[in-house]
């Protein structure tokens, strides 16, 4: 019998392309994904993909079971949005902040699409608020805020959506562009472009510059990605963001970008919420969402870790 998990699992293998990343898609070790795998194909009688390829290449088989995930999972999950409905009033409140600058790529087609689902949920992402947004989900001025940068408050969850590594940009024509990383002593000449936030809220200070005790030469701040990448390209500075925030640059070939430190800076990014709309059926549904679409739109990003699956 053929289950949703083997399905689950199959797209997820379709999507990362490799058995490493697809057991972390799913949550499971590489070995259980294995083991569900082989456990499928001894079921149906037939291989389901071209073992040692990379992208994976499906079998007949593989690409028959593929096209029934893709018809029947959304199928489900309409149908458990329905029952959710059923079970009583879902009408509620999404006022959410961003501690991101770089998100609303993801973030805007994640919000279509759970308005698409849940029309009775208010939204609204206010702008020009001058406070902090952790606290006031506290005190439930905001429903729901995304940070990378999680503190301990009472009555706050931070729930994982994803893992991404912070890039150094550089001028096409910088002397450290083209080399495999950069270590932090590289930066004491520089002058490091960031966004207008404490130092204490970016990775590239609290990761890798401030545990080296190295400081750069200047800092110098832009409220815009683009702004950002304007003043690198033209030499007056680096600056380090999520891959992601650097993909349309580096393809057009704008800017290079440097790997921090010999394993890279990686961080993760929360969705916080109180306690007490954790386990609504919409707010689940949200964040499911969220980590689907950020998924299908940003590259080089990854599930998070299994431990951090229950941040308070």
């Amino acid at each position: 019998m053929i289950e949703l998990r083997h399905l689950r699992t199959l797209l997820a293998l379709r999507d990362t392309g490799s058995l490493v990343e697809a057991a972390e898609r799913v949550h499971l070790t590489q070995s259980a994904l294995s083991h569900q795998i082989k456990d499928l194909e001894s079921r149906i009688d037939s291989e389901l993909f071209t073992r040692k390829t990379r992208p994976v290449a499906f079998t007949r088989a593989g690409l028959r079971l593929l096209t029934l995930a893709e018809q029947v999972l959304p199928r489900v999950r309409e149908a458990e949005r329905d029952v959710a409905r059923l079970a009583g009033s879902e009408q509620g409140r999404l006022h959410m902040a961003i501690e991101c600058h770089s998100c609303f790529e993801w973030l805007m087609p994640t919000v279509d699409r759970f308005r698409d689902h849940w029309p009775e949920v208010e939204i609204d992402i206010p702008t020009g608020h001058h406070f902090a947004p952790l606290p006031a989900l506290a005190r439930e001025q905001l429903d729901l805020v995304i940070t990378a940068d999680p503190q301990p408050i009472d009555g706050i969850h931070y729930a994982p959506l994803f893992r991404y590594e912070g890039l150094l940009a550089v001028a096409r024509q910088h002397s450290l562009a083209g080399r495999g990383f950069v270590m932090p002593e590289a930066l004491a000449g520089q002058t490091l472009i960031t966004y207008p936030v404490e130092q204490s809220r970016l990775d590239v200070f609290t990761q890798f510059l401030d545990p080296a005790g190295v400081a750069p030469a200047e800092i110098r701040t832009a409220e815009l990605t683009i702004m950002m990448m304007q003043l690198v390209a033209s030499g007056r500075g680096v600056c380090a963001l999520p891959s992601w925030a650097l993909t349309e640059y580096l393809e057009r070939d704008y800017v290079s970008a440097v790997q921090l430190g010999e394993r890279g800076v990686w961080s993760t990014l929360y969705a916080a919420l109180r306690e007490e709309t954790r386990e609504t059926s919409w707010m689940q549904d949200f964040l499911r969402t969220a980590r689907e679409t950020s998924f299908a739109v940003l590259s080089g990003i990854r599930p998070a870790a299994h431990d951090e699956e229950s941040v308070t």
